[in-house]
């Protein structure tokens, strides 16, 4: 049994990957802006599940967090960090104030919840260090620049880390999902091959955990793919880009 900081908890791979920890025995702090969903997850399992709600691109929530973490366990084993956000940029209407947004959701406060969570982690049993990434750091991908800088940023910051904490015993494992039908990738207005459902996500995610891999990566095939395709030639790529690009802005 586990003690397990899960944030993005309320929906998506979070919410499904919390019922997997949950039904396995752990106990979870449970943290998202959506304090009904923690709620009624607390109501299912009132033994093992620590509300912790809150904005984590707020620092001093982050912070309280912790410390709320901290009065009821005093450790953590592990820390999943999995909350985040998607925006896509139209180039012809470029907003900076857009890629500030996706960075504060998925690069800021994914660090303000590493500061926390480290010092528990250090005081824990086989500590572990998880954060959610994506696929899409293997290869550039139309409207996706945003999204991909932050998710490309986290893999840099994790992998990091990784060998700074390796001397503390701490593991870091970096999760890279493609396509997984939830919430944010219901919005899409795009094609998505091979994409999973959320329930299977979370069980391949949460079997997989155990070993304390580098990174978790799925589906094989698309992941394969893509890696193939990023090292293809500047101009391949570009080649192949042109023709994902949309030509016009979506009415």
């Amino acid at each position: 049994m586990k003690r397990i900081w899960l944030t993005g908890a309320s929906s998506g791979i979070g919410a499904a990957l919390a019922d997997v920890l949950l039904l396995q025995g752990h106990h979870l702090a449970v943290s998202a802006r959506n304090a009904g969903a923690l709620h009624a997850l607390a109501e299912r399992f009132p033994q093992q599940v620590l509300l912790a709600p809150g904005d984590l691109t707020d620092a001093e929530q982050v912070q309280a967090i912790g410390e709320r973490i901290a009065r009821h366990w005093g450790a953590l084993d592990m820390a999943i960090l999995n909350a985040g956000t998607c925006e896509y940029i139209e180039a012809r209407q470029f907003e900076a104030a857009l890629v500030e947004r996706v960075m504060n959701s998925n690069l800021l406060a994914t660090s303000h919840c590493i500061e926390a969570a480290l010092p528990l982690l250090r005081k824990g049993v086989q500590p572990h260090l998880v954060g959610v990434g994506s696929s899409v750091t293997y290869l550039p991908l139309p409207r996706a620049g945003a999204y991909g800088a932050s998710k490309a940023a986290l893999r840099y910051l994790l992998e990091s880390l990784r060998l700074d904490l390796a001397s503390e015993g701490i593991a870091v494992t970096l999760v890279s999902p493609g396509f997984v039908d939830t919430p944010l990738t219901q919005k899409n207005d795009f094609p998505m091959p091979l994409r999973w459902p959320v329930d299977k996500a979370a069980r391949h995610i949460a079997e997989r955990l155990a070993r304390r891999p580098y990174e978790i990566a799925f589906p094989g095939l698309f992941i394969a793919t893509l890696k193939l395709l990023g090292h293809l030639p500047k101009g391949l790529q570009l080649a192949l880009g042109k023709r994902l690009a949309r030509t016009e802005s979506p009415s």
